[in-house]
């Protein structure tokens, strides 16, 4: 039997690289579609494209099991005219130009699978949300261009044209790894550098998921033809941000780290050139879809997570 394809647009980062990594473990073949592509030896193929026009990366899709977008420009940087363009752009254009190729397809994968955010949801200190949830902007989060970035993409998704493939957008929260590019390795850093303390009040929620359960999410929902439309890819425990820096001290072994007030953060994000809503604001999301279908995670809570990730206690 020939093996499945899946295909990773925008996968030379962290998270294409681990599910990359993943579905090479189940013997899958794996093609990531990138803008610098090249030979690797690990058994993986990239394959160039520019997310904006057709072109030869079109063949790719024809016979996949699946294809999985996680196209965008990082959110990781100050939000200036030329970068709110290039972000919300990034994302519209290739979820556009994936869905016309899907549509055009003769033998199209038969799910399609695209990056989305869960900052879509409001700003909350109270219920979790599901993926019922409320989604409109608060000012004191200052994400309403977040808010309008999250809503544009999830629309291109839904206007995409194709019938003969399942669409799903992967509301997605912060993801722990040890991959290039993942915050794990950031905030862990601080934790030994005795700065892992709260930031802001520490009130704010954080939604998470630990690598292993997206790889695995990620699968489950290929598998499962029930499943279209948003699913939060997030673990079933969001904790605030004060517990998260506690749980993440404890695994490091850091005895003490030094809090840092909102005009620190301010200060901070400015000559880090990049934003605080990425810290202030509250996700509290909790992956209701998921659990429903009986989707069990591996890591449901952080400190499991965060053991996993320093001292390799992998269950």
């Amino acid at each position: 039997m020939p093996m499945k394809r899946i295909v990773l647009a925008g996968g030379s980062g962290f998270l294409g690289q681990a599910l990359g990594a993943h579905f090479r473990r189940a013997n899958w073949e794996v093609v990531i579609l990138t803008r610098a592509a090249k030979t690797r030896g690990d058994g993986i193929q990239e394959v160039r494209w520019d997310a904006c026009a057709a072109g030869d990366w079109q063949e790719q899709l024809a016979g996949a099991a699946a294809v999985v977008n996680l196209t965008g420009r990082s959110v990781n940087c100050r939000y200036t005219a030329s970068n709110r363009k290039e972000i919300l752009e990034s994302r519209v254009n290739s979820t556009r130009v994936i869905g016309e190729t899907i549509r055009q397809c003769a033998n199209p994968p038969p799910v399609w699978l695209n990056a989305s955010t869960a900052t879509v949801y409001r700003h909350t200190l109270g219920e979790p949300w599901d993926e019922a949830g409320a989604m409109d902007s608060v000012a004191e989060a200052r994400d309403a261009f977040s808010v309008e970035v999250a809503k544009a993409w999830e629309q291109a998704l839904d206007e995409a044209k194709t019938p003969r493939t399942r669409k799903i957008a992967m509301r997605m929260a912060m993801v722990l790894g040890l991959g290039k590019n993942s915050v794990f390795p950031v905030l862990r850093r601080l934790a030994r550098l005795g700065l892992g303390g709260r930031m802001g009040d520490g009130g704010q929620y954080v939604s998470w998921m630990h690598e292993a359960d997206y790889c695995r999410a990620v699968e489950w929902l290929m598998e499962d033809d029930e499943f279209s439309g948003p699913v939060n890819m997030v673990a079933p425990e969001p904790v605030t941000n004060r517990e998260m820096m506690r749980l993440l001290r404890r695994a490091c072994g850091a005895p003490f780290g030094l809090p840092a007030t909102n005009w620190m953060l301010e200060i901070g994000a400015f000559l880090l050139r990049t934003e605080t809503e990425l810290l202030i604001k509250s996700r509290r999301v909790i992956p209701g879809r998921l659990l429903k279908s009986g989707y069990k995670f591996q890591f449901p809570a952080l400190a499991l997570a965060f053991d996993d990730l320093v001292h390799g206690k992998r269950r």
